[in-house]
């Protein structure tokens, strides 16, 4: 296996990774919170867990992958601690309300959207779609590795109990659970704040009325009694729900079954609160000295330079893109996958119209370079290269030194230059290359060969001067989202990709 070196939020360097169990590596993404449809900046964080999950395979590890589905206690003011301002199902349950009374169709599958737990079922089935089709491979694991909040709720309480008992925990004169944060020394390492930097309320609830109950500023809500809310438990505090950090804690070892992880990931809006808040709870209820030992965090996305906003008009969701309501046509999810995935992990991605068609040009270049190895094959069998092979080897080192994409594409595109005497090697080495990248279309032989023939039939009519058929047979190559062309060899039809 290669040398590994991830960088680690929590040190702030990069450092040699090595699974605690050698061959296995146990890693848990943050997912998204099953509110509406996830934009690309969430996708881009989505992506990166895909990439470093694909590349670790690639180098040998089996990998147990976890991403979770938040549907309850997130809280719109979510930089805060202990969260503020509304509960994002209770938004999403209004605006889907208000939608319905404005006839909008979109939500016609939601029969009661008085109903969380119907919206949650409904983001949650359009984000495992958008996900299959930009090809992250945790949707396809066992249903499991996809939990969902309101699942795990019993060991959230578990894990409640036993912080309570340490004195990590206490309940409040107002029924709330909150984590004393003092009595965890370590609180702050992985963001670099300080408890007195949080005294004056930047850790928490910054109104009086909620800070009058809490023995710090910075302590964070872990049980929030309400008996009123839609989505509620019983428990010895209360009827009430869940705080949004105690979640992932209790999910993460509940269905990886470890209190210490390999990998835990975010964006890095998560480093503060909510992965500060998960190492200090996870900790101080297993008494382990670790919750996980790398954090890794992937920057923001700009738009066209600017940060992403409804104000501006530059939000996009992954269905903006690939149904044309960004560039104006469809564009084939292999190429947004790339244009998410071709930069460093650690750097903020630009995300401009002209990525797009420069990343659609090197997917085309991808699949056709491909498609030419698999004429020359006809069918004969190719393995995957390993790193014996020259190309793949430097493949993997790039990505060994902290995902280093660009430099691992930088190999890529100097294989495609280069000769190729035996396909079946080549092929082997691309298909080592598209473990990672993920963008060669799987089963596509059929459709080509179709496609083909239908380039046939148009050269033909026109040769028997049916001039009427053979624009008829261009016009649905056209509509069928391919790009048409006279060679001196005859038609040709290439899919359009962006």
């Amino acid at each position: 296996m290669p040398d590994i070196r991830f960088y680690n939020t929590l040190t702030h360097r990069v450092e040699p990774f090595e699974p605690i169990e050698p061959g296995r590596v146990f890693m848990y993404n943050c997912g998204p919170t099953v509110y509406d449809f996830a934009h690309i900046g969430n996708f881009k964080t989505f992506l990166f867990a895909d990439v470093l999950r694909r590349f670790l395979e690639l180098a040998g590890h089996d990998v147990q992958q976890v991403l979770n589905l938040t549907d309850v206690g997130h809280m719109t003011e979510d930089h805060l601690a202990d969260g503020g301002g509304e509960e994002k199902m209770d938004v999403a349950r209004q605006r889907i309300l208000d939608a319905k009374k404005a006839g909008d169709a979109h939500f016609d599958a939601i029969d009661d959207p008085t109903d969380p737990y119907q919206i949650a079922d409904f983001y949650a089935q359009a984000f495992i779609e958008d996900a299959r089709r930009l090809g992250m491979k945790v949707v396809d694991d066992d249903p499991s590795h996809l939990p969902r909040a309101t699942a795990h709720i019993e060991h959230m309480k578990a894990m409640v109990q036993k912080l309570i008992a340490s004195d990590h925990a206490y309940v409040a004169d107002d029924g709330a659970v909150y984590f004393r944060v003092e009595s965890f020394p370590e609180y702050g390492r992985l963001s670099g704040n300080t408890l007195d930097q949080l005294r004056g309320g930047a850790g928490g609830r910054v109104d009086d009325q909620h800070q009058a109950h809490k023995r710090h500023p910075a302590d964070f809500l872990l049980w929030k009694p309400d008996p009123t809310h839609l989505m509620k438990w019983d428990s010895p505090w209360g009827a009430g729900y869940p705080g949004w950090h105690i979640e992932c804690s209790a999910m993460a070892r509940a269905v990886l079954g470890r209190d210490v992880i390999d990998i835990h990931t975010g964006g890095e809006d998560n480093i503060f609160p909510h992965h500060e808040c998960e190492i200090a709870q996870s900790r101080g209820a297993t008494g382990q000295p670790a919750f996980a030992r790398f954090w890794m965090h992937s920057r923001h996305l700009l738009v066209e330079g600017e940060k992403m906003s409804k104000s501006k008009g530059n939000f996009y969701t992954v269905r903006d893109v690939l149904e044309g309501r960004v560039t104006g046509r469809p564009v084939d999810p292999a190429v947004l996958r790339y244009e998410m995935t071709k930069a460093k992990y650690r750097s903020s991605l630009n995300f401009t119209k002209q990525g797009l068609e420069d990343s659609a040009a090197n997917v085309r270049r991808l699949r056709e370079f491909a498609a030419a190895l698999d004429e020359r094959l006809a069918g004969a069998p190719y393995e995957t290269a390993g790193p014996d092979h020259p190309a793949a080897a430097r493949f993997i080192d790039a990505l060994a030194d902290d995902l280093n994409m660009a430099g691992a594409l930088g190999v890529v595109f100097e294989f495609l230059n280069g000769k190729h005497p035996d396909p079946a090697v080549s092929r082997g080495v691309l298909a080592a290359f598209d473990r990672v990248l993920g963008v060669l279309p799987a089963g596509a032989a059929a459709e080509d060969a179709s496609i083909e023939e239908r380039c046939k039939a148009l050269d033909a009519a026109r040769a028997a001067k049916d001039y009427a058929a053979a624009d008829a047979i261009r016009d649905e190559l056209i509509a069928a989202g391919y790009d048409v062309k006279t060679t001196p060899a005859g038609t040709v039809a290439s899919k359009r990709l962006a």
